[in-house]
């Protein structure tokens, strides 16, 4: 668990540049120029991303729903794979079972309701409180408001995010927000989990490689068509995040950034992250 030990500014900074796509992807996805939205043009398959660089222990990929489309059935998937996304000669079109298969891979379908996997004679642990402010994992702390999927400025998105913040936003909904990390064990592997809306599932797979790059795989599948990359601020909050939650404070709700006299990122951010 000594691998956890990562300095805040450190993981801030790996963070911030590995929350991006992976530029090898699956023959239907179409990354923005920023590399941190990827969206399925086609089909339902194909739609395999990775994170661009492998993560840190304790690191999170986080992502959030941005579009569905009707008409399919399932969900997005997100996991682990040890294997180097450009080691690749041909991208899988599915992550289940296809990459699974490939071995060294540990991916996982999204519905309402997650799977824990719990060793014979162990009791689950009781989970976090939705409304502390942060996310503890092992001995990684996450800032939960990052985690939690919010509305988008409307005429009641005041209300709604009231709901939000007391985690009620359906897995596969859009705007939910999902995440991925391993956490090293005292044995030398570790565990993967999975992070939905701010609440820990607990380990969904055991027994991963910590000598191997481990990136974050995400399967924009069937009736998930686009998704963005979250970018999570460990320790301090950034300049930009302190920036938001003034100008938030002072204001009815948010729609009323529209009328602020901002640059149009910063009201972007303030609105919709």
């Amino acid at each position: 668990q000594g691998q956890l030990k990562i300095a805040p500014a450190a993981m801030a900074a790996r963070c911030r540049l590995a929350a991006r796509f992976h530029h090898i992807h699956g023959a239907n996805i179409r990354l923005d120029a920023s590399h941190t939205q990827a969206t399925r043009v086609e089909s339902f398959a194909n739609g395999l991303c990775f994170s661009q660089e492998p993560l840190a222990p304790g690191q999170i990929f986080l992502v959030e729903i941005e579009e569905k489309e009707l008409g399919w059935c399932g969900h997005l998937r997100v996991g682990l794979t040890a294997r180097d996304p450009q080691s690749l000669e041909v991208v899988p079109e599915y992550s289940l079972p296809d990459l699974v298969n490939m071995g060294d891979t540990w991916v996982f379908a999204i519905t309402r309701n997650h799977n824990r996997v719990v060793v014979e004679g162990e009791e689950v642990q009781a989970r976090g409180r939705p409304w502390e402010p942060f996310l503890l994992i092992e001995r990684v702390r996450i800032p939960r408001d990052t985690l939690v999927g919010r509305s988008r400025p409307g005429r009641y998105s005041h209300i709604l995010d009231d709901l939000y913040k007391m985690n009620v936003l359906p897995a596969t909904a859009r705007r939910s927000r999902i995440g991925v990390l391993y956490a090293p064990q005292p044995d030398g592997t570790a565990d993967m989990h999975i992070v939905i809306n701010g609440e820990d599932m607990g380990p969904s797979a055991r027994g991963l490689p910590t000598t191997r790059p481990l990136y974050a795989v995400i399967d924009v599948f069937a009736s998930t068509k686009s998704v963005r990359v979250i970018p999570v601020d460990y320790g301090f909050p950034s300049l930009q995040t302190l920036c938001r939650l003034v100008i938030q404070k002072h204001i009815v709700h948010r729609l009323a950034i529209d009328g602020l006299d901002l640059p149009p990122l910063l009201k972007s951010f303030c609105q919709h992250e």
